[in-house]
C-alpha cells in the first residue's frame, strides 16, 4: 500500500525555539585550499562548494567543546524563553545525528546538565536530517494524549571531526575525482544547535499551535547517503532525484487534506542552493517565502530547520502559516504545519 500517513494535533503549541551558532567560521575558500592539489591533479577547479552548493562558509565548535554542549545551551535558552522550569519538563528528546559513542544516549547528559527531573522521560531519536521534526511530532502526540505537560526537543551537530578527516583524505596524493564527488556532501555540513519547548495550546494562548502534517517513506533509497564514524559517502545526483520524487508524491497526496500552496513561510531542510531551487520548482513554492541559512551555516543536519525557524521568528506575524519540511537520508519526509 502506498501513500502518506497524516496526523493532526489539537492541543499542542510551540512555546519557544532557539538556535546556538558554533563560533568558529570556516570558509569554503579555506577548504578549497586544503584540497587544491587534488583538484588540479584530477582536472577539477576549486569553488564547487560556493558555485554549485551556494555554501560560502560553515561553523565549527572550538577544540574541547562538544556538539552536546551546544544542545545543552540551546535547551537552557529554550526553557528560559518559554518561561518553563526544568521540573516541569516531562519529555526530553535529543535528535542529533552526531554522537561520540554508541552508548549511553546523548540525551542522558543533556538531561543531567539541564537538571531535568527523574520523572522526565529522555532518549535519543535519530532519523538522519528528519529527526527534529519527528521529535516534535512524537512530543505533540504525548501532549495531546495527556501523558506530559511540556516537552523539550534538542539537537546539537558538530562537523569539525568528519570534515577534518575528509579534508585529510581528499587532500592526499591518492584521492580521485570519484572520491571528491562521493565525499563532496560532507564538506557542506555545518555545526550548530537548536532546541524547542512545546506545551498545551489551551494553557498557552501566546504559543504557536501545531496543526498537523503528513509523512511519507521511500526507503528503497537507503544506500544513497551512508555515513559512519569515519566518513560519509553520498550519491548527490541520485539523492536529489529521489528526494524530489518523494517530495512531489507527498505533496500531491497531502493536497486532499492540507492546503499548503500559499503558506507565509516554508522552512525547508537547508542542504544547498540546487536542492532549494529544485524543491521550489517541484512544489510550486515562492522562493521569497523560503528563508535560507545554508549559505553561511552549511547543512546543520536535523537542527537546520529549527535553526532557520529560530532565526526567522522575529519576521513572523501572529497568524502566519508556517510549514516545516524535512527530508532524511534513507529516505523519509515529513511536512508539519504551525500557526504563528
Amino acid at each position: 500500500m502506498s501513500g502518506n500517513i497524516t496526523f493532526r494535533h489539537n492541543d499542542t503549541a510551540v512555546l519557544s525555539v532557539t538556535a546556538v551558532d558554533a563560533p568558529e567560521v570556516k570558509t569554503s575558500e579555506e577548504f578549497d585550499e586544503r584540497i587544491g592539489d587534488s583538484y588540479a591533479r584530477n582536472g577539477m577547479r576549486p569553488g564547487m562548494l560556493t558555485k554549485l552548493a551556494g555554501i560560502k562558509e560553515r561553523r565549527w565548535w572550538p577544540e574541547g567543546v562538544s556538539f552536546v554542549d551546544g544542545a545543552i545551551e540551546a535547551g537552557r535558552q529554550a526553557m528560559q524563553a518559554a518561561g518553563v522550569e526544568a521540573d516541569q519538563i516531562g519529555l526530553m528528546i535529543n535528535t542529533s545525528v552526531c554522537r561520540e559513542n554508541l552508548e549511553p544516549s546523548v540525551a542522558v547528559r543533556v538531561h543531567h546538565e539541564l537538571g531535568l527531573p527523574t520523572s522526565c522521560l529522555n532518549f535519543d531519536l535519530t532519523n538522519a536530517c528528519l529527526g527534529f521534526v519527528n521529535g516534535m511530532q512524537l512530543a505533540a502526540t504525548m501532549i495531546d494524549a495527556g501523558q506530559i505537560d511540556y516537552a523539550l526537543i534538542v539537537d546539537g551537530e558538530g562537523s569539525r571531526v568528519p570534515q577534518e578527516r575528509t579534508l585529510a583524505r581528499l587532500g592526499g596524493p591518492d584521492s580521485t575525482a570519484k572520491d571528491l564527488f562521493a565525499e563532496f556532501a560532507t564538506l557542506t555540513l555545518g555545526s550548530g544547535a537548536a532546541a524547542m519547548v512545546l506545551g498545551r495550546s489551551s494553557e498557552h494562548p501566546e504559543g504557536h499551535p501545531v496543526i498537523g502534517g503528513a509523512s511519507r517513506a521511500a526507503t528503497q533509497h537507503n544506500e544513497l547517503c551512508v555515513g559512519d564514524f569515519e566518513q560519509m559517502r553520498t550519491d548527490a545526483q541520485g539523492l536529489m532525484v529521489a528526494g524530489m520524487e518523494l517530495a512531489t508524491d507527498l505533496w500531491k497526496d497531502a493536497a486532499s487534506e492540507f492546503d499548503w500552496v500559499d503558506m507565509d513561510r516554508y522552512f525547508v531542510h537547508q542542504v544547498s542552493q540546487p536542492h532549494t531551487t529544485k524543491t521550489a520548482e517541484a512544489l510550486g513554492l515562492r522562493v521569497d517565502r523560503i528563508p535560507l541559512t545554508f549559505p553561511t551555516l552549511g547543512n546543520v543536519g536535523p537542527a537546520a530547520v529549527a535553526i532557520t525557524l529560530a532565526k526567522e521568528q522575529g519576521n513572523l506575524a501572529s497568524g502566519d502559516r508556517v510549514l516545516m519540511m524535512g527530508i532524511g537520508s534513507g529516505l523519509n519526509m515529513t511536512c508539519m504545519e504551525l500557526r504563528w
